[in-house]
């Protein structure tokens, strides 16, 4: 069911490919996210691919100390341990976002067409809200229906 609910998250090449195939099946962040089941997530792989290249759904939220993170996530997080301790250090509450239902974009929208939108975009740090009527989300709709 489509709650009109999108983000936008920048993820290294890597961890955006392992949540293609089934091997990173939860988002990990360091900084409580303020999202809901059902929203959509559109995955912007960072440089050197630079483009908007597909979505996946969040099934849950869960917000615990990287011990607890790591014995409920670890194994579908897509890191080795040493990978995810480091990533959480120093960290009291991490947020483990449980992912479904990844799919790819037939055509990824690159930095470049993006930019040609307007507004100046710059890939998000954290995350971005796509509203209804973003263009970002606009030029996706575009690109995959052609």
């Amino acid at each position: 069911m489509d709650n009109g609910k999108d983000i936008l998250i920048s993820l290294h090449p890597k961890h955006a490919e392992n949540i293609f195939l089934g091997i990173k099946k939860v988002e990990l962040r360091r900084r409580t996210m303020h999202v809901e089941p059902g929203t959509t997530i559109w995955i912007y792989a960072k440089l050197p691919v630079g483009s908007i290249i597909g979505q996946v759904k969040i099934v849950s939220v869960h917000i615990s100390p990287p011990a607890i993170l790591w014995e409920k996530f670890g194994s579908i997080s897509g890191l080795s341990k040493n990978e995810f301790f480091n990533y959480f250090y120093g960290v009291k509450q991490g947020i483990a976002l449980v992912l479904e239902n990844a799919e790819r974009l037939h055509s990824s929208l690159s930095l470049q067409d993006i930019r040609e939108l307007g507004d100046g975009f710059q890939p998000p740090q954290f995350f971005v809200r796509l509203t209804a009527h973003h263009p970002v989300l606009g030029a996706i709709n575009t690109i995959n229906t052609l």
